[in-house]
């Protein structure tokens, strides 16, 4: 008697391992390790922004003061445009590379190579000082009567344009024809075959395609950029860091000066990765089906009375017989 009112709770589950309709409860596989690191980190950084926040060296009304300041305001819009137009001068000048890199005529693909070579061979801090320096070789450029003087036209302002813009538009051509190459060429010879021209084949077809997979490195770049616009301090362009280390030879707070261009930095960084995202959602369309769109599509395919594919064929051939 003992053993029958015992036994019952060992046996449940194979008793009634037949008669379970129901959903399965899985359990979730435990990671202690990921827990532990997870628990330590949070704790790591808790204390970093603990310390930051209550020392006493550390004056947050200055931050606060400043964050809104038509100095930093003014710095942030030249580090804006500096961006927007070195990132446009950029990828339209690495479409043209691209183009020519990957052309059947050697003179474009030497010329193409030797300037990806040149402007990714030397470092851009370099560049910078070139472009800002070019009066000591050309102190005037054009000719004769139709010259300008160099230093009037090549101020902080341009020179980081060019410096920036140019040595992007060398990364943005292996970005590009690495894009381009990713296209089935098989896509490029049907085109071609129904009569297409060339640049219409590469309007039409390959940078379509090819975009999905230049959009997420370009977007990279773009980041890349806000952040080297930095750079241009050392030619006294004002932009952001530049207006803030102005405030700060001024009030000698050095380190709430860097907080305030760190937390722009960081908020246009943002900006610029949501509006990465949507351009990747936007170009994935029609290659990436989400799970909603897969069950609406396998749902309409099952549903009777569909045309099957031989259905079609034989309905194709009829329609062609005379």
């Amino acid at each position: 008697m003992i053993a029958e009112t015992s036994s019952p709770r060992r046996s449940e589950p194979f008793a009634n391992a037949g008669s379970i309709t129901g959903p399965i409860n899985a359990v979730p596989v435990r990671k202690p390790g990921q827990i532990i690191a997870g628990t330590i980190i949070a704790v790591v950084v808790g204390w970093l922004v603990f310390t930051v926040a209550t020392n006493p060296n550390f004056n947050w009304g200055i931050v606060a003061k400043n964050l809104t300041a038509p100095s930093i305001l003014r710095g942030l819009t030249t580090t804006i445009t500096l961006t927007v137009l070195a990132m446009l001068i950029g990828i339209v000048l690495g479409m043209l590379l691209a183009v020519a890199r990957l052309s059947k005529n050697s003179v474009l693909r030497g010329v193409s190579l030797a300037y990806i070579w040149l402007f990714r061979g030397t470092p851009l801090l370099v560049q910078l000082l070139l472009w800002f320096n070019l009066a000591l070789f050309f102190p005037r450029i054009g000719f004769g009567d139709f010259s300008v003087d160099t230093n009037a036209l090549i101020t902080a302002f341009v020179a980081a344009l060019l410096g920036l813009g140019l040595n992007e538009g060398a990364y943005m051509a292996e970005i590009m024809r690495s894009g381009i190459q990713a296209v089935d060429a098989g896509q490029a010879e049907a085109a071609s075959a129904l009569g297409m021209r060339r640049s219409l084949v590469m309007r039409r077809i390959i940078l379509p395609q090819a975009m999905r997979v230049i959009i997420p490195p370009t977007g990279n770049n773009l980041i890349t950029m806000l952040k080297m616009t930095s750079l241009v301090t050392v030619i006294a362009a004002p932009d952001l860091l530049n207006r803030a280390q102005a405030i700060s030879a001024k009030n000698f707070y050095v380190f709430e000066l860097l907080i305030v261009a760190s937390v722009w930095y960081m908020l246009l960084t943002t900006i610029f990765t949501l509006v990465q995202m949507q351009l990747e959602r936007r170009f994935a369309k029609g290659t990436v089906a989400t799970g909603a769109k897969m069950r609406k599509r396998i749902v309409k395919n099952l549903a009777p009375g569909r045309v099957t594919n031989t259905e079609l064929i034989e309905a194709i051939g009829e329609r062609r017989t005379p």
